[in-house]
């Protein structure tokens, strides 16, 4: 790539594009009004992003019901269940409480886009309002909310994720067990992995 046709200025770059339009900066708000709580409050995935010093992250986060809990218009909560304890969003938020959260409901197509400031707590009772099958998540994170405003659905229409017929087969990407494998400098059994795998997901759920 010819250095040349690289970007580097703000004003090359929104001379190419030209002006956001003006629904766009107009849907940007700093609070939840009914419509975009109704559609947190559906969503049951999410996508966490947080910045460190040790670097960027962004994380898969999921639940049965709504991902997150709206405490009030500029306040949600989110359980911090069981995974891996690599804890990248939690090291970052410690770090630099600023986070950035994109909610996906299944079968709609616009997405929710949040940004504000989050802190970590270990209150009893908010672990407790969080416990799901009596276990109760170690953390629970607080997000007070500066931006809100929903992203047009070109993306995911573009993508076509919500189309039956382009679901992946599980026999087409490879498995959990078969990306550690290439990673791992030991003698790891993939296929042992992915069949503990299994009856990990059912007994360490939450």
């Amino acid at each position: 790539m010819n250095n040349k046709e690289i970007i580097r200025d703000l004003d090359q770059l929104e001379a190419l594009y030209g002006d956001a339009t003006p629904r766009s900066i107009t849907k940007e708000i700093g609070y939840l009004n009914s419509e975009y709580r109704n559609f947190v409050e559906a969503a049951r995935f999410m996508a966490v992003a947080t910045v460190g010093d040790e670097g960027l992250d962004c994380s898969p986060r999921g639940e049965q019901d709504s991902v997150v809990r709206v405490v009030n218009e500029t306040t949600i909560q989110f359980a911090d269940r069981r995974g891996n304890n690599r804890l990248d969003t939690l090291r970052n938020i410690i770090r630099d409480n600023r986070i950035g959260l994109l909610f996906l409901v299944p079968g709609v197509s616009e997405t929710m886009r949040i940004n504000g400031r989050a802190r970590i707590s270990i209150d009893p009772e908010l672990l407790a309002a969080f416990a799901v099958q009596d276990k109760t998540p170690k953390t629970v994170v607080e997000v007070t909310i500066e931006q809100a405003y929903f992203q047009c659905s070109k993306a995911l229409v573009r993508s076509g994720l919500w189309d039956p017929e382009n679901q992946t087969g599980r026999a087409e990407v490879p498995t959990a067990g078969q990306m550690l494998e290439a990673t791992a400098g030991d003698d790891f059994n993939s296929d042992k992995y992915d069949a503990a795998l299994q009856k990990q997901r059912l007994d360490e759920l939450w």
